[in-house]
């Protein structure tokens, strides 16, 4: 069974709760829900993250790249514009990856509009709310190979 991993950093924990104008009013369970219906009868499994942590993301990266897990989807949240290491996590599993953002990251404060960990993800997407990790589970299920 193919498996992608979706591995969410800082504060995802508290969406529907914080800044819901910013990040909508479901919360992460729903996110799970959504993704794992999307999916069903797919012969795909989905191995869900969250930690406000650095280094439980790390790990967990490279745990997937251990499992030989099909691919990622990381949503770094604030670690996006802080960690070189997220980066080097990233780059160093070699898996097909995609950054999601729920916020349009461009439309936001400067500091945002800088993502350190993009450059080790096949792409980006931004602003589209859960609609965006949808996407992404499609590229890495249907598109990665073709791309890479």
């Amino acid at each position: 069974m193919k498996e992608i991993a979706i591995i969410n950093g800082p504060n995802l924990d508290r969406l529907g709760k914080r800044e819901p104008e910013i990040y909508g009013s479901e919360s992460l369970a729903d996110l799970e829900k959504l993704l794992r219906g999307h999916v069903e009868g797919r012969g795909v499994g989905l191995d869900f993250f969250q930690s406000n942590h650095e280094g439980a993301l790390i790990d967990r990266i490279a745990a997937a790249a251990e499992r030989g897990t099909a691919g990622i989807i990381i949503n770094p949240a604030a670690f996006t514009h802080t960690s070189v290491a997220l980066y080097d996590a990233l780059a160093g599993a070699a898996l097909p990856c995609v950054e999601v953002h729920l916020s349009n990251i461009y439309r936001r404060e400067a500091f945002r509009r800088k993502s350190l960990t993009a450059a080790a993800c096949s792409g980006v997407i931004s602003g589209l709310g859960f609609f965006g990790y949808v996407a992404a589970l499609d590229y890495l299920l249907n598109g990665a190979a073709a791309v890479r």
